[in-house]
């Protein structure tokens, strides 16, 4: 690793939410942030090409199958590692545990109390999905945050626990038409995150929504499919909103 690569290699960290100073390590360095525990290892593996590696490979891409992914070019490095370090925030768990902070002396007596309790944890968990979804609907990537809906895949009040309702996993991005769809029961997603429409979504109204061609989750996880069978089981097609 040269000095003109260190250089560059701590400017991408800093871009990409890792703002803690660099440490070099094993040909490489070792990325930090104090927002979340877990580290990333970036060697030079050549002219313009880098291995990543990362304490825990959850936060990788899980597609890849391996510990490390091997990227080609300062643009595709950059783009791993902001998904790297918002799957890092994100972790399960994470949110929730900064929600039980923030309203652990809020009063919860009243249903007027219990509702602004309510607002609370729906404004991290829109934060969070923002943050995991890095701004874009996670099905058609349309990037206007204050269009965005934050959906729950288990409805909010169909949780068990707090670690449900603000798990990122239990959540998904989605343009408004979609989330209305998905919140009603007429639409829902495969195993592999392919779009399932209701038959009461007719072809008319199909088109009338643009809704043409195939629709799929852009970064289905695993952490995803408990949810969203769920949602197959309990939501889908359940109540029917839309007459025939």
């Amino acid at each position: 690793m040269t000095p003109l690569d260190r250089l560059r290699l701590e400017k991408a960290a800093a871009d990409c939410g890792f703002e803690m100073t660099a440490v070099p390590y094993q040909d490489g360095l070792e990325l930090r942030s104090a927002r979340f525990p877990e580290t990333v290892l970036v060697r030079v593996a050549g002219e313009k090409s880098f291995e990543v590696m990362a304490s825990d490979p959850a936060i990788l891409d899980q597609k890849a199958g391996s510990a490390s992914l091997n990227v080609e070019g300062y643009g595709e490095l950059y783009a791993l590692l902001r998904t790297t370090a918002a799957h890092a925030r994100t972790k399960p768990n994470r949110v929730a545990d900064e929600f039980k902070k923030k309203t652990a002396a809020m009063p919860k007596t009243t249903e007027a109390e219990r509702l602004v309790v309510q607002r609370v944890g729906q404004g991290l968990f829109r934060g969070a999905l923002l943050d995991y979804w890095q701004g874009k609907c996670c099905v058609t990537g349309l990037d206007v945050p204050e269009l965005l809906r934050a959906s729950h895949i288990r409805p909010w009040a169909q949780c068990e626990t707090d670690e449900q309702r603000l798990d990122v996993f239990n959540g998904l991005l989605l343009a408004p038409h979609l989330d209305a769809l998905f919140d009603a029961g007429l639409m829902t997603f495969d195993t592999a995150g392919v779009a399932e429409l209701s038959p009461k979504i007719t072809a008319e109204r199909r088109a009338a929504m643009g809704l043409d061609g195939k629709m799929k989750i852009s970064d289905l996880r695993s952490g995803h499919h408990t949810y969203l069978e769920f949602h197959r089981k309990q939501v889908w097609g359940n109540p029917p909103l839309i007459q025939a």
